[in-house]
């Protein structure tokens, strides 16, 4: 991977891959990898890995309109993981990206544990540098409960992916759940080798007139600044579980800049997630790079690393907030 663009005070170690930049763009920002190339003055360059679009099994068309409503200070998304299915994304898109800009990180869903594995061994014999495990999908053998809302569900879809796989895996963990650092331990006894914290949080928006949800879904999961404290929050949490077993972290939720990132990476995380904020400043990745920079040259840092984790807690936590 070529890192000759980027400061190597940069660079982090996230499951054993080296990143340029500790900045990750999320899975269903920019489709397979291609969607910003476009842009000019945009490059995968300033961006440690790219996770791609969510795969399953099978084709999806995904959900009816209308897909995604703008809510203060945050974006609602009800996609539906619309895609083309596994078999397709590892013989014809992966061989069109190219893995001398970034590294690329699958996105696995599904809607039973045996479809987890299965796309996942697809994905293993695939150039893919990392596989991420998306277990906010319902699981319909269960009555539709999300497999990440349930410690038991979870740790049994990381096994299976673990079982087929000797790539890194990352668990992509639920915040709509009691008690995400449980959730994290059980996917570390299961094989995890990092999480990303935290997928979106579910939520409704109305139209007052018709009296009828603007997502054709009804629901979506909420994302955008609207939720940064929150995921900066559970990054702690998850935090102190993993720290002791080495497992890194991609903090996510409302990244837009770089002081965003940089509570993120103080709170526990390895790299920071950039997502939703690509859709009104698609040039934003430069600016975040440039800033974490210039924190470092600031405090007088020698690496972004000294910076993760370095949280100090204000005394004893009050019960109520």
């Amino acid at each position: 991977m070529n890192e000759s663009s980027g400061d190597q005070r940069l660079a982090v170690d996230l499951c054993g891959l080296r990143l340029a930049t500790p900045l990750v763009l999320l899975s269903g920002c920019v489709g397979f990898g291609e969607e910003y190339t476009r842009v000019e003055g945009y490059s995968n360059r300033d961006v440690g890995a790219i996770c791609l679009k969510g795969t399953t099994l099978e084709p999806r068309l995904g959900n009816p309109a209308h897909r995604v409503y703008e809510t203060p200070a945050g974006m609602l998304n009800a996609i539906g993981l619309q895609n083309p299915g596994a078999r397709k994304v590892v013989d014809e898109i992966l061989p069109a990206l190219d893995f001398s800009e970034t590294r690329y990180i699958a996105n696995v869903s599904g809607s039973t544990v045996e479809e987890y594995a299965e796309v996942t061994r697809i994905f293993d014999d695939s150039p893919i540098d990392a596989i991420e495990i998306n277990i906010s999908c319902p699981n319909v053998k269960e009555g539709g409960v999300a497999f990440g809302n349930d410690p038991d569900m979870s740790a049994r879809v990381v096994e299976a992916c673990r079982a087929v796989t000797a790539k890194p895996l990352i668990t992509k963990l639920s915040p709509n759940q009691t008690d995400i650092a449980e959730n994290a331990r059980r996917c570390i006894d299961a094989g995890t080798d990092g999480f990303a914290v935290i997928n979106t949080l579910m939520g409704m928006a109305i139209d007052i007139e018709n009296r009828r949800p603007h997502i054709g879904n009804n629901q979506g999961g909420l994302s955008g600044p609207a939720i940064k404290p929150i995921a900066v929050l559970k990054t702690h949490q998850v935090h102190q579980v993993a720290k002791p077993h080495g497992i890194p972290i991609i903090g996510q939720g409302g990244v837009a800049s770089a002081e965003d990132a940089l509570e993120f990476l103080i709170a526990g995380a390895t790299a920071v997630g950039v997502g939703t904020a690509l859709f009104y400043d698609p040039l934003i990745l430069g600016r975040i790079n440039a800033g974490l920079i210039a924190y470092l040259d600031r405090h007088g840092l020698d690496h972004i690393g000294q910076v993760s984790g370095s949280l100090s807690l204000n005394g004893a936590a009050g019960a109520c907030g």
